[in-house]
């Protein structure tokens, strides 16, 4: 994933936005292809993913900074109204 991320949004590319550093544009670009949220059905209180789907957390410059994730489940418990 890293590598094609890569050839989408190279660091060396003439951006015009490098205040941040030469992996900042590329890195707003290559968070762009992936946006920032997830929804995730949850079936029998177990993530429902299909066979071959997983859950990717990626950074997308090479120093980031600390990130956090949040957790929102929503929803009605079955059995209750």
């Amino acid at each position: 994933m890293a590598m094609m991320l890569d050839k989408l949004a190279p660091e060396d590319a003439p951006y015009i936005h490098t205040d941040e550093g030469s992996d900042d544009m590329p890195g707003h670009v290559k968070s762009s292809l992936f946006g920032v949220s997830l929804n995730i059905p949850i079936t029998n209180g177990d993530l429902n993913l299909g066979t071959w789907q997983g859950i990717y957390l990626c950074e997308a410059r090479n120093r980031g900074g600390s990130r956090r994730c949040v957790v929102t489940i929503q929803g009605v418990r079955e059995g209750s109204s």
